[in-house]
């Protein structure tokens, strides 16, 4: 894991040890990366309600989109396909949902328990370009640690 994700996942740990319920771990989850990066102006889930349907959960930042098809958006592309989906112009990513106009890039990556998509975790950023591999990797680290593994 990237050494700048180091602390901030020995804190997510901590304070999701013995925690199963989703909808807290997803709120600790979301406050703990949204305050550790300075990039990360919107932070949160979206949730799977139902089919082919997301809807959204814990978050920090302005307001989001209450509601996402998976056949729309990057957030629906990373449930559709469950695959990291790394946006860096969200300008040109086909069928991008402009829940906030100042959104320069984005990162989403499936959330999976039990080898079921439970829901998508979406960072936005007002910076061009603000995420890389290294995001990548250390996000669905963190998240198959708390949540579950990528299937």
């Amino acid at each position: 894991m990237h050494p700048r994700y180091h602390d901030v996942h020995a804190a997510i740990m901590s304070l999701c040890e013995g925690e199963d319920d989703p909808i807290a771990l997803m709120a600790t989850v979301t406050c703990e990366l949204h305050h550790h990066f300075e990039n990360f102006h919107w932070t949160g889930f979206y949730r799977v309600v139902a089919p082919e349907l997301l809807k959204i959960g814990p978050y920090q930042g302005g307001h989001g989109c209450l509601v996402i098809p998976f056949a729309r958006g990057v957030c629906g592309a990373a449930a559709r396909t469950g695959e990291t989906q790394l946006v860096a112009d969200v300008d040109a990513f086909p069928g991008h949902i402009a829940c906030a106009s100042s959104t320069k890039s984005e990162i989403v990556v499936p959330v999976f328990s039990s080898g079921r998509l439970i829901a998508v975790f979406d960072v936005d950023s007002d910076l061009p370009d603000a995420f890389d591999t290294d995001d990548r990797d250390a996000l669905q680290a963190i998240l198959a640690q708390v949540f579950g593994p990528l299937p």
